[in-house]
């Protein structure tokens, strides 16, 4: 496989650079046997009682800064993961890289310092507790197809209603669409309701870099999935209802901590890389956004919708004039059935 098999031509104008008024007034894409235009305030009346919505419920940090290097330029700073007792993961643009032993200045004249270097990512360390201090100083860290600095409204716009648990740098796009209404109206019809966690990494906007995807490998993500979660998908399933993800995140996430065959609680680190020929253990369906073209993502739910049905939906998509991305529309896909 090559990743041009997995390109698309999206017009400019079609990359959603602000989200709905209302997080529900997104459209929605049934892909299936055919493909249906719908709005998303239509989901509740697809599920079924008995059906399971898992989510992700990684919660945005304020992970974009600015800082002055020792000699006096310009960097930013993107976390893209806090380690502990003041050490971060981070990426840092400047117009020369910051060296090992050299210090970064921040808000609050905060100086990090820069310990190493592990590929795309610098070792910082701060002297102070890094979370608060990100909730003071820091930016939302919206995706580089955003051709915007952040916003005041971002801080709840890009975060899911039901975001818990801090440290992911990019939200969990297909969740961004469900208001509490509609989380309490799928309650009320029988739909029962289960949470992972992903922190979402930068590293998710980063494009491959071989033309042959399988030499390709993706960054790793910090996962959690409990033993409720697995209990209640169990249960769902020999009961006879789908168990339908809200999300890419949410699918990776479950499906690592499906590897070894059985579903089973994982608390740990995936780089999974899900490709066309994978065979999904562990969901029936999917909620998700519009990808990027010859992304690992478009190809995630390529594999579990077929390359050929997602690549007609997106050409679909374009023509009928989608919001993408982000703050874009939804589709919601059933597997492929082999002949």
């Amino acid at each position: 496989m090559l990743i041009s098999d997995f390109d698309y031509s999206l017009p400019d104008e079609l990359i959603a650079q602000y989200p709905t008024r209302e997080r529900r007034a997104s459209r929605l894409l049934e892909v299936g046997d055919s493909l249906i235009d719908r709005q998303f305030a239509d989901l509740p009346n697809l599920l079924r009682a008995g059906d399971l919505l898992v989510f992700n419920d990684t919660r945005v940090i304020r992970a974009r800064l600015h800082a002055q290097k020792e000699t006096g330029g310009r960097a930013e700073v993107l976390i893209e993961r806090v380690l502990g007792n003041g050490a971060v993961l981070a990426q840092v643009r400047a117009s020369k890289s910051p060296k090992p032993g050299s210090k970064l200045v921040f808000g609050e004249n905060v100086e990090a310092v820069v310990e190493g270097r592990d590929g795309d990512l610098f070792s910082l360390m701060f002297p102070v507790p890094v979370m608060p201090f990100l909730e003071r100083n820091g930016e939302v860290p919206l995706p580089p197809y955003l051709d915007r600095p952040a916003e005041s409204a971002d801080d709840e716009r890009y975060q899911t209603v039901y975001a818990k648990d801090p440290g992911a740098v990019a939200a969990p796009t297909a969740g961004l669409h469900f208001d509490q209404e509609m989380l309490d109206e799928t309650l009320a019809a029988g739909v029962r309701h289960a949470y992972v966690t992903l922190h979402v990494g930068a590293g998710t906007f980063q494009p491959l870099r071989h033309e042959n995807i399988v030499e390709n490998r993706l960054h790793s993500e910090r996962v959690q999935v409990d033993a409720a979660c697995c209990a209640v998908i169990d249960n769902t399933r020999a009961q006879g209802g789908r168990v339908i993800a809200a999300g890419t995140t949410t699918v990776r996430a479950l499906e690592c901590a499906a590897q070894h065959g059985e579903l089973e609680p994982f608390d740990g680190d995936t780089d999974l890389f899900i490709l066309p020929g994978y065979r999904f253990r562990t969901i029936d369906a999917m909620i998700t956004n519009f990808h990027l073209p010859q992304s690992s993502l478009l190809m995630l739910v390529a594999a579990f919708a077929g390359t050929e049905r997602i690549l007609s939906a997106y050409e679909h998509a374009i023509q009928e004039r989608y919001r993408f991305f982000s703050y874009g529309d939804a589709m919601l896909l059933t597997p492929e059935i082999a002949s």
